[in-house]
């Protein structure tokens, strides 16, 4: 059978919408190492109308012959990044191929490819979940079982054998039908599980009490019993269930208390107190407290899932969410009373004092309670251990719309203090500056805090406009208040270099009620260890916790923990009145300290573990450190110890700083000026209008001006006529011999140039011509064409360039440091992560406009003094030099960790051979894989070389202040060693404190006196209150003394005896809130010996991992 083919359109004929293509198979493979690549060539046509292009055949270069060949034997190759194009085809002069990379960091990582690996043998990683595949049609029928009846009867009830059964209860075992009285009978001390009706085809849902199920409080068989509402709604796990109740109303009716008493009783809790017509179960408030503290559910979110469980068909139901957010309110505040022993307390509720409902941190230091008689008296190396540690801090993320007012919304558990009265008068005051620019107060700002009653919180009180001196005085004092006042006391900040200035007359002025007078010689203010990257290089020598005698390895970031944890219920509180939002953040932060405070036994034991290690390392470091410079090393104690002992004395020098060249560009031109026109004043001609300050400084100028235009910084042609003009006019007077050297540059360039690139000579752009000062000229031509000084003004420029550049670039590296930090942690999606980039963009070139300036005048400086670097006195910047500074402890943590993989390896192929890497290296632990070249860097000299000294003098101060933080190293961690076996004592004895007060509440119970099931049970929780905290006390010891034999073996129970009363250690815990509370843990992560465990050390549950901080980065 033959077919007709369709006629095939050609010419005119063909659609206007078809296109014909004609290609080769050659076009689609892989051209020859060899062969000829085609280029164009644009030419004019005669007449000058029209552009005629002619393409060329040429042989390929060696870029396209290597690129050819790499991609034909390439089996894997990842896409390169192309970030930043120079548009230059030429590098600057006296750069000599050191010409800064910038880099997007952690915006864009380029990750090394990592070799091929064998294929591992398939193996699933849920072994029941895959077997489950083969098995999911017999679970799904079983499922569809369920709906139909089953095994059960149809006939006869089960329990009385008479009636026909139709109901089944969801929740009995069994799933048997009986009938209608005998599900009655049986449900009457279970009145809510849900029940359903068989109605011959298919279940459908019914309640108890449609089926005559009556609940009776107070006792059984009442003789008069009182109807409750008739629609009396109870809220349980299963659902929103209609129940029928009576209350007691006969003569017993006295001892059975009013309705809400006997629901109470029932473990019922009521919606209101007269007549209520709503109630939930405790085991139902206790499950929703828990899990909206755990997992940040909103009650929102809980109530509509209760709702849905009821009725999931969108049925309408009676609504009882107001209901549901009273009672839980309710229950959280008597929850926090019942914890903090005022049902015990003879003056009841009304009696509670501002922070004794707080949960104390057991390791800080609290006279009378943990710290021993003679405290007061201890040497001065000794102090440091009954330091009190207080941190402060703002969360913006906790805003508050403006809902509601104070008077309609009070708090439950605030209002001993006027705080808001306060700051009403003081509502003029402007919020901090700061000298480090934290992203975070830019969130504070005015455009930010419109329609919002509060910004932020903060220690804990609301803020207004970003960080006021006014919020953050009130909190401190109202902490001090509570606190003992010869007590030492470390105080970080964010921003304590703004704040701590004028404290103490700031906190005498407060309101009566809060006036404090402080001493301040026993305060030491510190910046946290990851904010203090952000600030000025002063504000890192004067508040750093790395230098601060007696800080150990405190890292001042503890509070920032509970504000991640706080995040999740943000967006609820945001809509809250004032009070409803004070008792949720309270009950979080009172849950936050309790779980802080049940782990302390195994965080203190990771962290004093990990301080004896390296203890040990860095005074073995410090201690072959002092061997080598012995001879210095009296002198250098000597200077330390003066600057510890009083670091804010007139004329005392602070060892850590490095000495640095104070002239600038302004100063050296300033200078220079002042000195020509000293010399017009003495009678001394001048050569030109110009002068040879003006002229060098006109050049600097104009090579300023060239590097920006090809750097691309701005938009704008940038006229340069007048500073080139100036520049001739100083050439042609001060250095005539650049203009035989400019002529024989020209003469020579042209002669090397085509006729049509010699044309575009003439045409030189601005940024791209010579400037011939004293540098550009040979050494004979500055003899014999240079006039006398202008040769010296050009090496001092020079030379101030150096300095002023290096302070430059130090700075804005800082700030690339502090970009990448904070676009990690709060840059999300797509506009705030572009924003982000063109910061970092911005950023990366002036890094790269200070790092060309640096060696550009290095160079001309290197050719003013011949080519003699020693003379120079500044280091040659290369490019590799130009990065953020390294933190040396983070730097030995990726050393030890890379050292243990590398163990790791050779065990395997030990024990496999060769084949074992293939297989991958199991215990990377979900960290990133360090680049070995990374992983040795160490800091680069830009941040530890301040100018030219002269070399002896340079290389002195080097090892001066080298020598100076590793003393202060090794300082810092003998004195955690020393910190957390003084914080463990605390913690045992704080333990046995608390146990012997909930013993003592009691016996205060009045038995006999009070009503007896009352007094039952208030002993009983005081009981079960001090049997917790002494249990407590003994899981904090196994923890300090068994053996850790390493990550899934068996732990021994004890390693060796200590004196439980004795040395020991604890958490230093920051961050006091207001009343007291607090959050602990602002010291440095931890790691753990144990093989395997990797970065998170011992842990083992997320609960201990989160809350212990083990991912903290000075």
């Amino acid at each position: 059978m033959s077919r007709r083919r369709k006629a095939v359109l050609r010419g005119d004929a063909r659609a206007a919408s078809e296109y014909v293509v004609d290609t080769s198979i050659a076009d689609f493979l892989a051209p020859s190492l060899d062969a000829p690549i085609n280029t164009f060539v644009e030419r004019p046509s005669a007449d000058g109308r029209r552009v005629e292009t002619e393409r060329v055949a040429v042989d390929p270069p060696s870029p396209v012959k290597r690129a050819r060949r790499e991609e034909a034997t390439a089996t894997h190759r990842e896409e390169a990044f192309h970030g930043y194009e120079d548009g230059l085809g030429f590098e600057p002069e006296g750069l000599n191929g050191e010409r800064y990379d910038m880099d997007l960091g952690g915006f864009f990582p380029r990750p090394p490819s990592p070799p091929p690996k064998r294929a591992a043998p398939y193996r699933p990683a849920d072994i029941a979940l895959h077997e489950f595949r083969s098995l999911s049609d017999e679970y799904l029928q079983e499922l569809l079982r369920l709906d139909g009846c089953g095994d059960a009867s149809e006939e006869k009830c089960p329990a009385c054998d008479i009636a026909t059964p139709s109901i089944r209860c969801k929740e009995c075992l069994g799933g048997l039908l009986y009938c209608k009285d005998c599900c009655v009978t049986r449900h009457a001390d279970n009145p809510l599980h849900s029940v359903e009706h068989w109605n011959g085809r298919f279940f459908e849902p019914t309640s108890l009490k449609k089926l005559g199920l009556r609940v009776q409080l107070g006792h059984a068989r009442c003789s008069r019993p009182r109807p409750a509402h008739q629609h009396f709604l109870v809220l349980d796990l299963n659902g929103l269930q209609e129940v029928d109740v009576s209350y007691c109303g006969c003569e017993r009716e006295i001892h059975n208390g009013p309705a809400r008493v006997q629901l109470l009783r029932r473990r019922w809790y009521p919606a209101t107190h007269d007549a209520p017509r709503t109630a939930m179960t405790l085991r139902m408030l206790d499950f929703f407290h828990l899990q909206t503290l755990q997992a940040k559910t909103t009650m929102y979110d809980f109530y509509t899932t209760l709702a849905k469980i009821t009725d999931a068909t969108g049925a309408m139901l009676v609504n009882r969410y107001r209901e549901f957010l009273r009672i839980t309110r309710e229950y959280r505040h008597l929850l926090l009373l019942k914890r903090g022993g005022r049902g015990h307390a003879p003056s009841g509720v009304n009696g509670t004092q501002p922070g004794e409902l707080a949960i104390q941190c057991p390791a800080c230091p609290r006279p009378d309670v943990n710290l021993p008689a003679d405290w007061e008296s201890a040497p001065p190396e000794s102090r440091f251990l009954y330091m009190l540690f207080l941190a402060l801090d703002a969360c913006f993320r906790l805003k508050r719309r403006l809902a509601s007012t104070y008077l309609r919304d009070p708090g439950l558990g605030t209002g001993w203090a006027p705080y808001r009265q306060y700051l009403l008068t003081v509502t003029d005051q402007e919020e901090m500056s700061t000298c480090s620019g934290l992203a975070a107060l830019d969130y504070a700002n005015t455009k930010f805090s419109r329609g919002y009653s509060a910004t932020g919180a903060t220690g804990v009180g609301d803020l207004q406009r970003g960080e006021r001196y006014a919020n953050m005085d009130w909190i401190i004092a109202a902490i001090l208040r509570w606190k003992h006042k010869r007590l030492r006391k470390l105080l970080s900040y964010d921003i304590i270099c703004q704040w701590w200035k004028n404290l103490k007359s700031r906190l005498a002025q407060l309101p009566p009620l809060m006036r404090l007078h402080i001493v301040l010689e026993l305060f030491q203010f510190v910046i946290p260890k990851m904010h203090i990257h952000a600030h000025l290089r002063l504000c890192q020598l004067l508040f750093s916790l790395n230098l601060t005698p007696g800080a150990g390895q405190t890292d001042g970031e503890g509070i920032e923990r509970p504000w991640a944890n706080i995040g999740g219920v943000a967006s609820s509180t945001r809509e809250m009145g004032p009070g409803s939002r004070y008792d949720v953040l309270d009950d979080h932060w009172a849950f936050w300290n309790w779980c802080k405070l049940v782990l302390l036994g195994a965080l203190l034991r990771r962290r004093l573990d990990n301080a004896k290690e390296q203890r040990a390392v860095q005074t073995e470091a410090f201690e072959a450190f002092s061997l080598e410079q012995a001879a210095r090393v009296e002198e250098w104690e000597a200077v330390v110890v003066e600057y510890e002992q009083n670091p804010n004395a007139e004329g005392v020098k602070n060892p850590y700083e490095l000495s640095e060249r104070k002239l600038t560009e302004a100063d050296v031109r300033l200078r220079l000026a002042e000195q020509e026109a000293a010399d017009v004043s003495r009678g001394v001609p001048s050569l030109h209008d110009v002068s040879p300050s003006v002229f060098v400084f006109a050049g600097l100028e104009l090579e300023d001006q060239q590097r920006r235009l090809r750097a691309g910084t701005t938009a704008q042609k940038i006229d340069l006529i007048a500073l080139r003009r100036t520049l001739n006019r100083g050439i042609q007077t001060y250095t005539p011999g650049a203009l035989q050297a400019l002529s024989r540059t020209q003469a020579a360039a042209v002669q090397a140039l085509s006729r049509t690139q010699a044309a575009a000579v003439a045409e030189e752009l601005p940024e791209d011509a010579p400037l011939m000062l004293p540098s550009a000229l040979s050494v004979e031509e500055r003899k014999s064409g240079c006039v006398a000084g202008v040769e010296e003004i050009e090496q001092i420029a020079r030379d101030a360039q150096c300095a002023e550049a290096l302070r430059q670039l130090r700075t804005q590296l800082h700030v690339k440091a502090r970009f990448f930090t904070y676009k990690e942690l709060h840059a999300r999606h797509q506009g705030a992560n572009t924003r982000a980039r063109a910061l970092v963009e911005r950023n990366e070139t002036k890094i790269r406009l200070h790092s060309e300036k640096y060696q550009i005048a290095w160079d001309a400086l290197c050719k003013l003094h011949g080519g003699d670097t020693v003379k120079v006195g500044w280091k040659k910047l290369r490019k590799e030099d130009v990065r953020t500074m390294e933190d040396p402890e983070e730097l030995s943590k990726k050393q030890a960790l890379q050292k243990k993989r590398d163990e790791t390896r050779r065990r395997r192929l030990a024990q496999w051979g060769e084949g074992a890497e293939d297989l991958g290296d199991g215990d990377d632990d979900g960290e990133a894989v360090i680049n070995p070249a990374e992983n040795m860097r160490q800091v680069s000299w830009i941040w530890t070389q301040a100018g030219s000294l002269g070399s002896d003098a340079e290389l002195e101060q080097s090892l001066r202040i080298e020598w100076t933080k590793a003393r202060a190293r090794s300082k810092r961690w003998n004195e955690e060693v020393d910190l957390l076996e003084e914080e463990y004592r605390r913690v045992l004895v704080s333990f046995e404190y608390e146990a012997a007060q909930w013993e003592t509440r009691a016996k205060g119970i009045a038995v006999g006196v009070v009503e007896e099931g009352f007094a039952q049970g208030a002993i009983a929780y005081a009981l079960k209150q001090a049997s917790l905290y002494r249990d407590l006390r003994r899981r904090v010891v196994v923890s300090m003394t068994e053996v850790h034999q390493g990550r899934g073996k068996q732990r021994l129970p004890r390693a060796e005896p200590r004196n439980e009363g004795g040395d020991g250690d604890g958490e230093r815990n920051g961050g006091e809130r207001d009343g007291g509370e607090r959050d602990g843990g602002e010291r440095d992560g931890d790691s753990d010996d144990d093989e395997g465990a990797g970065a998170r050390g011992d842990v083992y549950s997320d609960e201990e991992y989160f809350l212990g901080g083990e991912e903290d980065v000075d």
